[in-house]
């Protein structure tokens, strides 16, 4: 007789999706000149978030953006530890785009579970990274960027209901950073900032590095 396989056909294997963290990553210095360039763009030029690069959805998404936001300083540390996170996550990030906005969140703000890429709006997008800055001590509460482990076999839906994944929190600590691929389901966990000063508020700079525009194919790229 054909011995059957204990394991059922419907089985559900679920994975820990692998997250680079670095803490203390450009400094006390540096992060407070680039902390206080956030305040400053946040009380000018800041917008509602949007999804798909074109919808305001308060209900999935609330945070402000600012899309023309300067981060030459982070862009080059990214730069100087990208072999050993290309090597961590098994991603190639070679003659890469960077595209990044700021983004804010305070009281009450939120980002549902969602992926950073789809056939549809991002293609492009190799790797994300989010870089954290606030005044300290922290003056909000929550804000934690949980990332649910995968389902496998890989895929880019959602398997099982969403009461039933298994996830891990990451603190979204002044001056650290965090990278995974863009593949990854996430979201921002709601915030809490009394004050509701702007000011307050839990600052990141988001980002994806992306493959070259496939108008601009076969010009010479860099990372």
């Amino acid at each position: 007789m054909d011995q059957l396989s204990p394991v059922g056909t419907g089985a559900i294997w679920r994975l820990p999706v692998t997250v680079c963290r670095i803490t203390q990553f450009l400094g006390e210095r540096t992060a407070g000149a680039l902390l206080e360039r956030a305040i400053a763009a946040a009380g000018d030029t800041s917008k509602p978030s949007m999804i798909r690069d074109r919808e305001v959805a308060p209900d999935v998404r609330r945070s402000r953006s600012c899309q023309d936001f300067a981060a030459p300083e982070l862009l080059a540390a990214i730069d100087e530890v990208l072999e050993a996170v290309e090597h961590t996550l098994g991603v190639s990030c070679r003659y890469t785009e960077p595209h990044y906005s700021l983004n804010l969140h305070n009281d009450g703000d939120f980002y549902r579970p969602h992926q950073d890429t789809s056939a549809e709006f991002a293609p492009r997008r190799l790797l994300t990274f989010v870089y954290y800055l606030h005044r300290t001590p922290r003056p909000f509460n929550g804000g934690e960027l949980r990332v649910f482990d995968a389902a496998m076999p890989l895929h880019t839906g959602t398997t099982g209901k969403w009461a039933e994944r298994t996830w891990r929190d990451w603190a979204p600590e002044h001056d650290s950073i965090v990278f995974f691929r863009p593949t990854a389901w996430h979201e921002v966990r709601p915030v809490s900032c009394p004050s509701k000063q702007r000011a307050d508020s839990r600052f990141a700079v988001n980002g994806w590095l992306c493959s070259p525009d496939p108008a601009h194919r076969g010009k010479d790229a860099s990372r």
